[in-house]
């Protein structure tokens, strides 16, 4: 199984990589997984909201494999209990996905091109979250589905 986060927008503060790095490192033993940093476009340099959303877009699209499964970070997608979101990624293991790619777009959201590109949305709820956040929460999700996966305790 194969992971990669594909996120608009660097991390900026020591401790969102930390906690990053963290997940990253626990979740190597079960998968290969990886995260692609893009830049985020100013809508004021570039000319407005739209025009932002598109060029984040195609760079999103860009990076992302032609047969990759494309999961789309998104607070009007489906929301998922830990367990149902292993089970979800085992199905599509034994479907024959392994490699698998979260997209969490940038403040002003996501392009058309993107949203017709995923095969499905996630979301972590109706709340808002800031992107660093929603990156944190989404490595410790892939690292808790993982262990549940493999019947191995984590806390609750």
């Amino acid at each position: 199984m194969r992971f990669t986060v594909i996120a608009v927008g660097r991390l900026k503060e020591r401790f969102w990589a930390a906690a990053c790095d963290e997940y990253l490192k626990r979740l190597q033993p079960y998968a290969k997984t990886s995260v692609v940093e893009l830049s985020d476009i100013d809508p004021r340099k570039a000319g407005g909201e739209a025009e932002a959303v598109s060029r984040e877009g195609a760079a999103i699209c860009a990076a992302l494999g032609q047969r990759t499964h494309v999961v789309l970070l998104a607070i009007d997608g489906k929301q998922r209990s830990s367990e149902s979101f292993s089970e979800r990624l085992d199905a599509l293991a034994l479907s024959g996905a392994s490699d698998i790619s979260f997209v969490i777009g940038g403040s002003c959201g996501v392009s058309a091109e993107v949203r017709a590109r995923a095969n499905e949305t996630l979301s972590f709820g109706p709340i808002t979250l800031p992107h660093n956040l929603a990156r944190v929460v989404l490595l410790e999700q892939l690292y808790r589905a993982q262990r549940i996966s493999r019947g191995e305790p984590y806390h609750k």
